[in-house]
């Protein structure tokens, strides 16, 4: 009993070392690059830069991942994904994972009121799902889906826009059916709500 007990604690303490080893390797990749556009800690101060902390570690992963194969463009991000290993990739989903997400209140009440309306329910009139049946009634999707709640409100536009378009294609293709239904303001209102949560 006394090994079985022994044994568990040593491969406790080797997870933990693993652990503390991918947080340090995690932090030496954000020091030398990360940090200028998405914070030290992934709190962007930058409405143009999406905010890392608090997002889902897989999801982090997959779109760097994304990005290094081009499955995702963004003539930014290519170069600095080109060298990274998907372990590192992982350490770095995983990092970012672990700090708290940002919060603040939303710039325009009015807005967030319609925003948090066509979140939760939808638009029956335009055909426009609930987010939330998605991405979960807080926003703060799962493993395979992005964390909103606490994004910039520009950049969750921006995405929107983008899956409308049909410019950004690596994800889920529920989103561009979903978007296309959307109106600017709907974008707009829907990003105004979220960056409050």
């Amino acid at each position: 009993m006394k090994s079985v007990t022994v044994a568990a604690a040593l491969m406790l303490l080797a997870g933990l070392c693993h652990a503390q080893a991918d947080e340090a390797r995690a932090k030496k990749i954000i020091g030398g690059s990360c940090f200028l556009c998405h914070g030290a800690e992934g709190e962007s101060a930058s409405e143009v830069f999406p905010r890392l902390a608090g997002q889902n570690a897989d999801y982090i992963a997959k779109q760097l991942e994304n990005f290094k194969t081009g499955k995702r463009k963004s003539s930014a991000m290519a170069p600095m994904v080109a060298d990274l290993k998907p372990d590192e990739m992982v350490a770095l989903g995983q990092f970012f994972a672990s700090r708290p997400p940002h919060k603040e209140a939303p710039k325009d009440t009015q807005l967030a009121a319609v925003g948090q309306y066509i979140y939760s329910q939808g638009n029956k009139f335009s055909g426009v799902p609930a987010c939330a049946s998605c991405h979960g009634p807080d926003g703060g999707g799962s493993n395979a889906l992005p964390r909103l709640a606490g994004q910039h409100a520009a950049y969750l536009d921006s995405q929107l826009k983008q899956f409308n378009k049909r410019e950004r294609n690596n994800d889920n293709a529920v989103m561009h059916t979903v978007v296309e239904k959307m109106t600017a303001l709907e974008m707009a209102a829907v990003s105004e709500y979220l960056s409050g949560k």
